[in-house]
This record gives structure tokens, C-alpha cells and sequence, in this order.
């Protein structure tokens, strides 16, 4: 089984279901290398919740197994406040800062894909019909861009693979994961970036761009411990 990095998952500290411990062993048990909790946050419970993950991170990764990042999802924030939640979530120890993109299935504030990439988030998660402009500033500040395996997030994939790939800009999978059954293995993940358009070639550089961000990640929690 080929190891799979999540990046992007949530618990009961915003709308997942489960705990963040238990959200641990599910993916252990299906082979994750690492997993990033990235809770839904805004200006007023930012400082509730990510100091919250990062002490649980620290104590969990003490242990033998997967490695688990502390991480924060800026999410339905005004685009004129998002840098500063963003700056706030990596203050309080996030590690990794995803922006909660323009879905389709969602009433997010226009703007927000660019104020998210401005912000220099790490990851622009489901952005749906993203500009030909905003996939290239994303391409110019490094940010990702995420292809979504989550149902109706996913529904704009095949445009953002085009739009990401013709601009240049990084591409990563993300599982956002609620619960348990949203999990991933590599695999699976494979098949919607394949279904989204990407040659098995741009498919294998998404998982490596994944293991680089979760490196690159472990590597500040280290630094800052």
C-alpha cells in the first residue's frame, strides 16, 4: 500500500465527528504517513482552537507511528480580514493554513480566492471556478491549489486541474475529511485526481507534492519545540 499524506481534515473541533486521537488511529490503521488537522477557524475562535491541536500534536507525536500536524482552515472570512486570522492561526502554532475556497456548494464571499492567496496560505482548498488571474498570482505566491475529495467541492476538479496546470500553480489532494468513511488511501485519492483530468505522471507529483508540504511542516514544528 502506498502511504498517503492528509491534508486536510477536521474533528469535533469544528464539524468532523470525531476526536482528534481517534481521527489519528482511523487513518494509521489505513496507512497514513501523515495527517494534517486543519479545523474550520475564524477571528473569533482561532485562539480556541489551534493551540488546542498543536498541544496535542506535540504530546501524540512523542509517540511511535503516524505523525500528526497541527493545521487551521481560515473559513467564511471576510476577504479583507483573512490575512489576519491566517497570520493568527500561524502564531498560535498552525503549521499548516489552508483558505476555504469560492466552492461551488457553498455562499463564499467573492474575493476570497484571492485574498486567501494574498494571505499566502498554504493550501487554497476547493476554490470551484477559480480565475485564469487568481491561479496565476497563486502560481507567482507558491500557494496550492487543492483538487477535492469531498462531495460537492469536488464538482469544479476538472477546472481547477486546467486552470492550475496552465498557470503553472502547485496542485495538492485534499480529503477533507468529516469523518471516518472520508479517509483516503493514495488509491482512492488517485482515482478523483485522474477523474480531474491529470496524466498518472501529474498524479504521482500531487502525492509528492503532499509528503513535501507534510516534511516541510514537521520540520517548523521541530524547529519551534
Amino acid at each position: 500500500m502506498d502511504p498517503v499524506v492528509e491534508l486536510h481534515t477536521h474533528t469535533v473541533f469544528s464539524d468532523g465527528a470525531l476526536i482528534p486521537a481517534e481521527l489519528a488511529r482511523r487513518a494509521e490503521v489505513l496507512g497514513t504517513q501523515a495527517l494534517v488537522i486543519t479545523d474550520h477557524v475564524d477571528g473569533s475562535l482561532v485562539e480556541h482552537v489551534v493551540p488546542r491541536l498543536a498541544a496535542f500534536c506535540a504530546a501524540y507525536n512523542g509517540t511511535e507511528g503516524i505523525r500528526v500536524i497541527p493545521g487551521a482552515e481560515v473559513t467564511h472570512v471576510r476577504p479583507a480580514l483573512f490575512e489576519s486570522v491566517v497570520q493568527r492561526a500561524r502564531d498560535l502554532g498552525a503549521a499548516v493554513v489552508i483558505g476555504h475556497g469560492e466552492t461551488l456548494s457553498e455562499p463564499v464571499a467573492p474575493g476570497t480566492n484571492r485574498a486567501a492567496i494574498e494571505a499566502r496560505v498554504d493550501i487554497l482548498a476547493h476554490p470551484g471556478a477559480i480565475t485564469s488571474a487568481d491561479a496565476a498570482r497563486a502560481a507567482a505566491l507558491r500557494v496550492r491549489l487543492e483538487i477535492s475529495g469531498r462531495r460537492g467541492h469536488c464538482l469544479a476538479n476538472g477546472h481547477v486541474a486546467a486552470a492550475a496546470g496552465a498557470a503553472g500553480a502547485r496542485v495538492v489532494f485534499g480529503s477533507d475529511a468529516h469523518g471516518p468513511d472520508d479517509l483516503n488511501t493514495w488509491e482512492k485519492a488517485e482515482r478523483v485526481l485522474l477523474g480531474a483530468g491529470l496524466t498518472d505522471d501529474q498524479a504521482q507529483a500531487v502525492r509528492d507534492e503532499a509528503r513535501a508540504l507534510a516534511a516541510e511542516a514537521l520540520a517548523r514544528l521541530e524547529q519551534s519545540a
